[in-house]
C-alpha cells in the first residue's frame, strides 16, 4: 500500500435518509481506498448507493457516521469554507452535461476560472489550452445546441479540468452517449489520467466501461461493497452474484442452461466448461484426451485479453468411452484446482 495519502479513503462511512418508516440506509459500512493516480471504478445498479457515495466524495452530502477523506483531508467536520477550499481539487463531470446554454464552449470552459477570480489573459490562455486538449478548439465560439453530444460532453470534461483537479468525477458521463462516442470520451479520460496524473473515479452502471478504462473496481449492491478488486480479477473470476450478473453482459464465454441444453442436444457427448488464462491453457489436457482416444469439440466460449492478461473460458463436447472420457474430465478438473481456481 502506498505511503502517500490516498485521493479518497472512506472509514466506516454510513449515510441515512430519512427517520421511522421513511428510512433509508443508502450506504451501509463503506470502507474504500482509491489511490492517487488510478482510475478507479464504481458499478451498482439503480438504487446500490452510487450517487451517494459521489456526493459524498464532493461533500454535497454529509455521512451519517464514519469519515471521509480526500487528499488526505478530511471532509468529514470541516466548515463549509474548509469544504469549497477542497472542492477546487475536485472536478465533476456529468451524464446530462450541465452546460449554460447561453454560453459559448469556451464561455462554458471559462466560467469556474472566473468564479475563481483568475485574471481575463490568463482564463483565455487556460481556455485555449483545454480546447485543444479535447479536440474542440475549431468549436471555442459554439453555443451547446450546436454541439453534439460527444462535444458537449468533451466540453463538460474541459470545464472539470479548468482549475486543475487532483480528482475527477464522472458521475454516468456516458450514459447519454452511443457506443462511438462513449469510446471517444473513454479515450479522452485514459488520456487525462495518463498525461495529466488525475485521478478518476468513474461511477457507471456499464460493465463495457469500467472494462476499458478502470484499473480497479468495487461492484456496489444494496448500499455495500459486494467486490472490490483489480478489473482483471473482477471479470476474470467475479465472486458476488451481481458481479457475476454485469460480467455476464460483456461477457459471453459461458452458455447458459437453455443454451447448454440446446448443444447436449445438437452434438450429444458431455459438456465440461473450462476456464482460460495465461497460465491455464487447453493444449495438454486435449493432447491427453487425443491419446486416450477421446474426440473433442469447442462448442460455446470465448477469450478476452484485459490489462494485458488473457481470460475466457470454453465449452467442450467430449465423446468416447466413459472411462475415458471421466480420465479427460478428470484432467481439466485437477487443472483447475492445481491453478488454485475456485
Amino acid at each position: 500500500m502506498s505511503e502517500q495519502p490516498p485521493a479518497v479513503e472512506f472509514r466506516s462511512v454510513t449515510k441515512v435518509f430519512g427517520k421511522g418508516a421513511d428510512r433509508h440506509v443508502a450506504l451501509d459500512g463503506i470502507d474504500l481506498r482509491i489511490e492517487k493516480g488510478e482510475i478507479f471504478g464504481v458499478i451498482g445498479y439503480s438504487g446500490a448507493g452510487k450517487s451517494t457515495l459521489v456526493r459524498l466524495i464532493n461533500a454535497l452530502e454529509r455521512p451519517t457516521s464514519g469519515t471521509i477523506e480526500v487528499g488526505g483531508a478530511p471532509i468529514t467536520g470541516t466548515s463549509e469554507a474548509g469544504v469549497r477550499r477542497l472542492r477546487r481539487e475536485i472536478g465533476m463531470v456529468f451524464q446530462q452535461f450541465n452546460l449554460f446554454r447561453s454560453r459559448t464552449a469556451a464561455g462554458n470552459i471559462e466560467y469556474p476560472l472566473k468564479v475563481a477570480g483568475w485574471k481575463r489573459a490568463e482564463r483565455k490562455a487556460r481556455v485555449a489550452e483545454l480546447l485543444e486538449f479535447v479536440g474542440l478548439t475549431d468549436k471555442a465560439r459554439s453555443y451547446p445546441d450546436q454541439l453534439s453530444g460527444g462535444q458537449k460532453q468533451r466540453v463538460g470534461i474541459a470545464r472539470a479540468l479548468a482549475t486543475s483537479p487532483a480528482l475527477l468525477l464522472a458521475d454516468e458521463s456516458t450514459s447519454a452517449l452511443d457506443p462511438e462516442t462513449t469510446a471517444e470520451v473513454l479515450r479522452l479520460l485514459k488520456k487525462i489520467n495518463r498525461e495529466l496524473g488525475v485521478t478518476i473515479v468513474v461511477i457507471t452502471h456499464e460493465m463495457d466501461v469500467i472494462r476499458a478504462v478502470a484499473d480497479r473496481v468495487a461492484v456496489l449492491a444494496e448500499g455495500r461493497i459486494v467486490e472490490l478488486s483489480s478489473t482483471f480479477d473482477v471479470f476474470a473470476n467475479p465472486q458476488a452474484t451481481p458481479t457475476r450478473s454485469f460480467v455476464a453482459t460483456v461477457l459471453h464465454d459461458r452458455p447458459s442452461d437453455t443454451e447448454l441444453a440446446r448443444l447436449r442436444d445438437k452434438h450429444g457427448g458431455r459438456m465440461v466448461t473450462v476456464d482460460i488464462d495465461d497460465e491455464r491453457g487447453l493444449g495438454a489436457a486435449l493432447a491427453a484426451a487425443t491419446r486416450a482416444d477421446v474426440r473433442f469439440e469447442v462448442v460455446f466460449g470465448g477469450v478476452s485479453t484485459l490489462q494485458d492478461k488473457t481470460f475466457g473460458s470454453v465449452t467442450l463436447a467430449l465423446h468416447g468411452s466413459d472411462d475415458a472420457v471421466d480420465e479427460v474430465a478428470a484432467a481439466l478438473d485437477r487443472r483447475e484446482r492445481n491453478s488454485g481456481a475456485h
